[in-house]
């Protein structure tokens, strides 16, 4: 059974990057493409008018509340439909041919819950349809997968651009060490310009957990570049992207600390924050 790609369509100003990114990945590993977007309970759900008296012009009007519920979940419904379709000619105009779509009511999480175990990885933008309301916020749903998904999450900046810089955010942990290992692997990121920043001090532990990440990705055909600079991780990582001209960062959802925050890392979450390239983030 070959694996799908998730992208998570919401009708923001991100479903346009949403949609090139993916484009992108499934143009380099042939993987298909299934387009997902989920009406929240809110936006199909009907007043609950029963404990009401109903009497009189009473009655009328929450009969008229009624049929205006009833027709406010026909147009989310429309509306979603419309979302999707737009999005699957975004795709199969980039030349992607795999392409479905899936309009579902009820809670993202558990969509993309039932069908991740056969997914490759998660595409979603980093904020929502209040991204303009919200700029120093991420999305909801984004932090929610982070802390729960099983696969890459590969969080598309607001804009795309073709990838060609890879930048690896390497603090020695368990979920960074995962990423490296998937890249070494994948067909997704043959050929790239792939980088190792570690952030700290430079000592004899720090430089063999470098040189053992560049090892494990030149067994996959990777010729990395390794670095190790000083200061904050959050200020550090961002020179260099800047510096370098960084298309792509990939990290960790969580850093390397022995308490696992409930939410996602400090330091994960100002990156996506701040940066405005894609982010791929490892569990």
């Amino acid at each position: 059974m070959t694996e799908k790609l998730i992208a998570l369509i919401d009708g923001s100003i991100y479903s346009r990057s949403v949609c090139d990114n993916a484009a992108w990945i499934a143009s380099r590993t042939g993987t298909p493409v299934e387009l997902l977007h989920v009406l929240g309970r809110r936006e199909t759900a009907s007043a609950d008018l029963s404990g009401s008296i109903a009497l009189g012009a009473r009655t009328a009007l929450l009969e008229e509340l009624s049929g205006l519920d009833e027709q406010r979940s026909k147009l989310a419904q429309k509306r979603g439909r419309a979302i999707l379709e737009d999005a699957e000619e975004i795709l199969r105009s980039a030349g992607i041919e795999k392409v479905t779509s899936r309009l579902r009511h009820g809670d993202v999480l558990e969509e993309v819950a039932e069908s991740e175990s056969g997914a490759h990885g998660i595409v979603i933008g980093k904020r929502g349809e209040a991204a303009d309301f919200a700029k120093l916020h991420l999305g909801s749903n984004l932090e929610r997968l982070a802390r729960a998904a099983t696969k890459p999450v590969f969080v598309a900046a607001r804009a795309f651009r073709p990838i060609e810089k890879v930048l690896i955010a390497y603090d020695g942990g368990p979920s960074v060490m995962k990423a490296v290992d998937h890249i070494a692997r994948a067909p997704l990121f043959a050929g790239l310009d792939i980088r190792l920043l570690t952030v700290g001090s430079e000592n004899a532990d720090r430089l063999r957990r470098l040189e053992d990440a560049r090892a494990t990705l030149a067994a996959g055909g990777h010729q990395a570049s390794t670095e190790i600079a000083s200061g904050q991780p959050e200020d550090a990582i961002s020179d260099v992207v800047e510096r370098d001209g960084i298309d792509l960062l990939v990290m960790g959802a969580y850093g390397h600390s022995r308490i696992r925050a409930m939410i996602i890392g400090s330091t994960t979450a100002q990156m996506i924050r701040s940066c405005k390239i894609p982010v791929v983030l490892f569990r």
